[in-house]
């Protein structure tokens, strides 16, 4: 049986272009722009500071730290957050991926780095409700994170044939792993669909709409998974996703649609027949709304955009 976290990055299909390593020494401080990449960080080993634009307060950063960034902010890592900073870009004068780039010596503070992107169209429709960062500290199941440290700090110092797709598959794992245990930890604070997969009866509720997309959900029968009533399913979804129970359902619904448009040769009466919709314009109307644009169009632009990568 599949479960939400699998079904989200199934589908988002991540993949890690920029893997490695800066080795820093001294004081230090490391600015890195906005992008529109996921960052993943683990801190091997030393200590450093972690501030993210738009945040106020820094987050501090202990020996077998994991930190993710969703939406890719500007941020810096620093030694010291006094010290004035230094474009990460400057640093890395030539390719960071297979490798550790030292700095003033190294030896005080060694981070991993790994950027990823996504296959999906519109992975921003899930990945805008998880709010930066995902912090995991390492005395959480560290043995495991450990590991994958270890294996990504052996193919970064030894590149070997094939290191390359070994240092892609390790991080889409240490991605993966990062998500899961963050699933776990209790912090009943944060908003978020990740968040609400620690919630049993959440959990259950979003589990019936990633197993059955198209089944004609309504606010009553999901309660009803969760054991809940109705009004207090409603309020703890929201407070929990930060959308609405139905909300969620059509966002969830949108992105297999894309994928589908995408990837397979279904006609869209049939895409919206599967997904719950009894005619064309209520799912070409949901579909506009989430997407910014209507199915056919959707699948003119993607069309367009695959000859035009062949031809080039």
């Amino acid at each position: 049986m599949a479960d939400p976290l699998s079904d989200v990055l199934s589908l988002l299909k991540p993949r890690s272009f920029m893997s490695g390593g800066i080795d820093a020494g001294g004081d230090w401080s490391f600015q890195f722009e906005r992008s529109n990449c996921f960052m993943c960080f683990a801190l091997v080993s030393g200590h450093c500071w972690l501030l993210i634009e738009d945040v106020d307060e820094p987050t501090e950063l202990a020996a077998g730290d994991f930190v993710s960034l969703p939406h890719g902010p500007a941020f810096r890592l620093a030694s010291d957050l006094a010290v004035s900073p230094v474009d990460v870009r400057s640093v890395i004068t030539g390719p960071l991926n297979g490798g550790i780039v030292t700095w003033q010596g190294g030896g005080a503070c060694l981070g991993l780095t790994a950027f990823f992107t996504f296959a999906a169209e519109h992975a921003n429709i899930l990945l805008g409700l998880l709010p930066p960062p995902v912090h995991i500290r390492s005395h959480a199941d560290r043995a495991v994170m450990q590991w994958y440290l270890e294996r990504m700090m052996v193919v970064l110092r030894n590149p070997q044939p094939g290191s390359v797709l070994l240092g892609e598959y390790l991080s889409q794992m240490m991605l993966i792993e990062l998500l899961r245990l963050h699933v776990t930890q209790k912090e009943t604070e944060r908003v978020g669909w990740l968040f609400a997969l620690s919630d049993r009866q959440l959990s259950v509720a979003m589990t019936a709409m990633h197993e059955r997309p198209g089944y004609r959900w309504t606010l009553q029968k999901l309660a009803n998974r969760a054991g809940m009533s109705r009004s207090a399913f409603a309020l703890r979804f929201k407070k929990k996703v930060g959308i609405s129970v139905m909300e969620y359902l059509t966002r969830w619904r949108m992105l297999l649609a894309g994928d589908r448009l995408m990837n397979s040769h279904d006609s869209v009466s049939d895409i919206a027949l599967s997904l719950g919709y009894e005619s064309d314009s209520a799912f070409s109307f949901a579909f506009r709304r989430e997407i910014g644009c209507s199915p056919r169009q959707y699948c003119h632009v993607r069309a367009s955009a695959s000859a035009g990568s062949i031809s080039s």
